[in-house]
Formats: C-alpha cells, sequence, structure tokens
C-alpha cells in the first residue's frame, strides 16, 4: 500500500504565493506532504510548486485535469516535468482520457529520468451530497458512483483515487491494498465542516482505509499551525 512519508497532505489553497510559501517554510517535510490547487496555481503558475520541491516538499498538484485526452496528456507530461509527488485527473473524463494521462506520465517521467508521479482520479467531490449529484443528471448515490469510477481508474492502471473516507471501506475492499486512497473532507472533531458535505475524523478517515488525509483550513487556519499539524499526526500514530 502506497503510505511510505507523511499521512498528512497541508492544503496551501491560498491566493497569495508569499501566503503560502511563508507557510511551508514553518512546515517540516518530513511532516507533511503539500497540495497546491486552482487557487494558487491560477494565481501564480508553475512557480510556487518548482520553489515547494526545492524545499523537499512532497506536492500534491491538485487541478482535476478532465479535457480531451491528448490536452490532458500534455498537461499531465507538463506536471510530471515539474517534479510533483502526486496530480489527479477527473475520472468522469472517460477511459481514453485515463490511459491517456497513464501513458503520458510514464513517459515523461521515463524521459526526465526522474521517479514517476502518482497519478490518482477524483471520484465525486466531498462537496457533493447525493441531492447534489442527481442535479447533475447522475441518479446513483454519492458513494455507487463514486466506486464506479474508482473502478474505471484502477482498471485504468491509474495509482489511486481522490474519494470521501466515507467511500474508502467499499473502495479498499474491491481495489484492493495497494490502490492509494487520498481523502480530502478530513475536519478534526470540533472543527467547523465549511462548504464540505461529507466529512470525517482523521482518525476515521484512516480506520475506513485511507492512504493520505488532505486537511486545509484545520491547519492553515488555525491560531497554531504547526500545533494543528501536530496533534493530528499524533491522533494517527495510534491507528497506523
Amino acid at each position: 500500500m502506497p503510505r511510505e512519508g507523511p499521512r498528512v497532505i497541508v492544503a496551501l489553497d491560498f491566493a497569495d504565493p508569499a501566503r503560502a510559501l511563508a507557510l511551508a517554510d514553518r512546515l517540516d517535510p518530513n511532516a507533511c506532504r503539500v497540495k497546491v490547487g486552482n487557487e494558487l496555481f491560477v494565481s501564480a503558475g508553475p512557480e510556487p510548486v518548482r520553489r515547494l520541491v526545492a524545499r523537499g516538499f512532497d506536492v500534491f498538484l491538485d487541478l482535476k485535469f478532465h479535457d480531451i485526452p491528448n490536452t490532458v496528456a500534455h498537461a499531465c507530461a507538463a506536471a510530471t516535468r515539474l517534479g510533483v509527488w502526486m496530480m489527479n485527473v477527473h475520472a468522469a473524463g472517460g477511459r481514453a482520457m485515463l490511459r491517456a494521462a497513464r501513458e503520458a506520465v510514464d513517459a515523461a517521467a521515463g524521459g526526465a529520468g526522474a521517479p514517476r508521479p502518482l497519478l490518482t482520479a477524483v471520484t465525486v467531490l466531498t462537496s457533493l451530497d447525493d441531492d447534489a449529484l442527481r442535479e447533475t443528471g447522475v441518479e446513483r448515490d454519492a458513494q455507487t458512483q463514486a466506486l464506479q469510477l474508482a473502478r474505471l481508474a484502477h482498471d485504468c492502471v491509474l495509482d489511486g483515487v481522490v474519494c470521501s473516507a466515507l467511500e474508502a471501506p467499499a473502495m479498499r475492499a474491491a481495489l484492493g491494498r495497494d490502490f492509494a486512497l487520498v481523502t480530502p473532507g478530513i475536519r478534526p472533531a470540533g472543527a467547523a465542516a465549511n462548504d464540505q458535505a461529507r466529512i470525517v475524523t482523521p482518525e476515521e478517515a484512516i480506520r475506513n482505509g485511507a492512504t493520505h488525509l488532505v486537511v486545509g483550513r484545520p491547519i492553515t487556519a488555525a491560531a497554531d499551525p504547526l500545533a494543528a499539524l501536530a496533534a493530528i499526526n499524533q491522533s494517527l500514530e495510534k491507528k497506523t
């Protein structure tokens, strides 16, 4: 199972790259990984990713590529050359797109002589519940739809999926122990849900089979982010 290294991925969801890098400078790459998403990437481009990699961080590039296969393939190759640890695409892009992404990552890593980043697929956003999903024309409940898309990603030889920790037990049972389950929507007990609809605590996520936990505001908006990260890591030590 892909569990080596820190389990917690701190979401650097800032528009200002200076704020993101200032927080990263207070973090220990041995204690967490970091995520760069759309807000930071659109505001500042790839440079923060390069700087985070240079600081020794494993970077999860969370841009959720979802386009025609050729476009996604080129985007995945470019992300590989940035030296990221993990990237993601949307499983809803379909089999041809997923296979193109897989081939592009493998080829780019080989050409650059660099480690091959993990390629994961988003299943159902953790901000969507069953009612919201039906509004998009999907009649399955969120858990059934997520498992269907996870099976597709697994069949296309992706390394894992991004999913709710509520769906992790069924995915772990269906897809085996070597498939990464990256779970956002993580909230320590007592933390605000914010815009997440399907949330669990860090301990519950690990118990459910998650391999990596994406944690944003409970750490980045905390009065003491380092203490908040340390508390989560300490709680996870009891579950591993």
